[in-house]
């Protein structure tokens, strides 16, 4: 009865915000934005989302709040934002991990294709696979031969279950038919200190969150999980080199609750692809390996949905499921 009161609540909402959206869009935004990222601070969601907030504050005359809710895989940001009112004001940092979610867990109580609405694209980049920098192999194909003599004995961290860190080493493992174990972290933030230390062996992190301990000798660094080699990264190998195939890119977006005023999305759009053509703001991003990726909100959705059935595809095939 409750969880019935709760959604004509929110249909009534949704309404009565689509009434008022022509006043809206005009006094849009008049207080701050909350902008929930799924995964702890300091990893390269949150680092993303923090330069997009400031710069998006100062845009558009109001504050862009980062708010990290993390847990399963970015799946409790999702829910959060999900369930807030549909006025422009909390919206969601979205990427793979939200489509890989769609499959991974068999009980979400949401669907993120029906139950939100997609509001501008942001970046393309990369995976990096790092790992201590005394670890004994400097290649992939010397990783994978170690790790073919020593089996079950390596870990490989994540940011958290479903995520694309998550599943680009199910799918490294998969294809390269060995035994390593999953550990998955609440971000991967808080990998890099066990993964300097030895305590896990690999991470297939963002490029945002890797690519400074790679390129400081904290980290070795072995391979790209595009197809081809990324161009912030030219000088490091494409898994795919050692492994024909191997593919998992990355990719950024935003999404609001549905039922958002079309008005206010595009709003949100326009100033985000703003963002996206500010030589500065691209300057920034490309230090961090990132490629700009503007796109309307139709655009953004289609990405989101194809996403999601390519990565369906991988969690059935691997026999991937969490409860």
């Amino acid at each position: 009865m409750k969880e019935r009161l709760r959604r004509i609540a929110l249909s009534l909402a949704c309404l009565a915000g689509l009434a008022a959206s022509p006043a809206l869009a005009e006094t849009y935004p008049s207080r701050p934005i909350h902008f929930v990222v799924g995964f702890a601070a300091g990893g390269p969601n949150d680092i993303v989302a923090r330069i997009f907030g400031e710069w998006l504050s100062n845009y558009m005359g109001q504050q862009w709040v980062i708010e990290d809710r993390t847990g399963s895989g970015g799946s409790v940001a999702a829910q959060y934002v999900i369930n807030s009112p549909p006025d422009g004001y909390t919206v969601l940092f979205v990427g793979p991990n939200n489509a890989i979610g769609a499959s991974l867990y068999k009980k979400l109580p949401f669907n993120l294709l029906r139950d939100a609405v997609p509001v501008a694209g942001t970046l393309k980049l990369a995976n990096l696979m790092v790992v201590p920098a005394n670890f004994p192999a400097n290649t992939v194909a010397e990783f994978i031969a170690y790790a073919k003599a020593n089996p079950g004995k390596l870990n490989f961290a994540s940011s958290g279950n479903g995520t694309s860190v998550h599943m680009s080493g199910e799918l490294f493992k998969l294809m390269a038919g060995i035994d390593i174990v999953h550990v998955p972290y609440r971000g991967s933030a808080l990998v890099y200190p066990d993964l300097m230390s030895g305590k896990v062996h690999v991470l297939f992190d963002n490029l945002p969150g890797a690519i400074g301990f790679a390129r400081n000798g904290q980290l070795k660094a072995l391979g790209v999980t595009t197809a081809q080699r990324w161009p912030a990264t030219a000088d490091i190998p494409a898994i795919s080199e050692t492994l024909p195939g191997y593919e998992a890119s990355v990719w950024y977006g935003i999404m609001a609750p549905k039922g958002t005023p079309p008005e206010i999305v595009a709003i949100l759009n326009k100033a985000v692809n703003a963002a996206l053509a500010d030589p500065k703001l691209v300057a920034k991003f490309k230090e961090l390996g990132a490629v700009p990726m503007p796109m309307t909100p139709d655009e953004f959705g289609k990405l989101v949905a194809e996403e999601t059935e390519k990565w369906r595809k991988v969690v059935e095939f691997a026999g991937l499921s969490i409860d």
